[in-house]
């Protein structure tokens, strides 16, 4: 992710939504404001306090250092604050700490990041109040097995993955899915990551059959078996998951590669009209900027229409579709996403598209 750029005019930003106001809501923002994870905090900052400003709603902002004790300090800045609801928490150990005495204060909380499930697992058992805009982890591998039994369920597809702990799970998760559907790959295989070339493996892919080949590894072992097998001239079409969102080196992604994975939400219809307002402001809407974004306006609404009902701001979040800079969202029962964020992507030139129908 690009680091936030900081000009006067963001500067001004930050500076005014942390001031009070008469009326609103007041929403924490709990995000790191120093050390390695300071840019992604900025994100985070920037994209609430811009709509903070729209909204006229005040800010607590309140710094997020990830580690194991930090959560209730941030819980009890929440609470002294008289925030209604808070939004950010990029490190699931903040959570864990600050979740049970925010229960207590009936202080409802958004995550724009953590994807663990056990953290939610958690959450439920104990009444804790989180939702999260963040897919859970199981989301990726449920959109690849949606795409290839649509798209692909005709060819003879591979599943491959690079001996890691994510990829071998992201495979396995999508194999069983397929087979529950009745189809089975034709060839599945662990490849060695970090090498210079995959021809081998390519080789071992035509004898095979095989013409599509789902792939849970890094990006650029996803471009150098691109790159061999256009080379061996062996018609693939691959397919990669989130791990794709990275940089492009030092092999050059192909056109046509495709990914299951989370957009650039700044580059879809719906961000148009406020990613063009953060920029006259001098603020790039990359990273966490509109999810932060669209984090405020839910509990900004939310929190407003608990207060005329006269109904807690969390059963305001559960069930109503928001709409948002990154899209229509909607918490289920299990405080979950019922839309799932991740799209079909292909590469095209030098950024990934959404694919708006079947590649075959």
């Amino acid at each position: 992710m690009n680091v936030l750029r900081r000009t006067p005019l963001l500067i001004a930003l930050l500076l005014a939504a942390g001031s009070s106001h008469a009326a609103g809501i007041n929403i924490g923002i709990v995000a790191p404001q120093n050390g390695n994870f300071a840019s992604l905090g900025a994100q985070i900052t920037a994209g609430a306090n811009f709509e903070l400003q729209t909204l006229q709603d005040s800010a607590t902002i309140v710094d997020e250092p990830c580690t194991e004790d930090a959560g209730r300090a941030a819980a009890e800045s929440l609470i002294t604050a008289k925030a209604q609801v808070a939004i950010g928490f990029l490190c699931s150990e903040t959570l864990a700490g600050a979740l049970p005495r925010l229960k207590e204060a009936g202080i409802p909380v958004i995550t724009v990041s953590v994807r663990s499930h056990i953290v939610m697992e958690d959450a439920l058992k104990n009444g804790w109040q989180l939702f999260r805009l963040a897919p859970v982890d199981s989301a990726e591998a449920a959109m690849a097995a949606e795409v290839i039994l649509k798209n692909w369920a005709a060819e003879p597809i591979a599943l491959i993955e690079d001996g890691t702990i994510h990829g071998r799970e992201l495979v396995e998760a999508v194999r069983n899915a397929l087979e529950e559907k009745g189809l089975k790959p034709v060839f599945t295989d662990t490849y060695r990551p970090g090498q210079d070339q995959q021809i081998a493996l390519v080789r071992r892919l035509k004898k095979a059959g095989v013409t599509r080949v789902f792939i849970g590894g890094d990006r650029s072992d996803v471009t150098v078996i691109a790159r061999d097998a256009h080379n061996e001239n062996i018609p693939l079409t691959l397919m990669g998951g989130d791990a794709m969102r990275a940089a492009n080196q030092p092999v050059p992604l192909a056109d046509g590669v495709q990914a299951i994975a989370l957009p650039d939400y700044a580059s879809l219809p719906v961000a148009q009209a406020t990613a063009r307002a953060m920029r006259t402001k001098g603020i790039e809407p990359d990273g966490y900027v509109l999810p932060a974004a669209a984090a405020v306006l839910i509990a900004n609404q939310a929190a407003e229409s608990a207060k005329t009902e006269n109904k807690p701001i969390a059963d305001k979040l559960i069930g109503t579709a928001f709409q948002t800079p990154i899209g229509p969202v909607t918490f289920g029962q299990h405080h979950e996403l019922m839309e799932n964020p991740f799209l079909l992507l292909e590469w095209r030139g030098s950024a990934f598209v959404p694919v708006t129908s079947p590649s075959n």
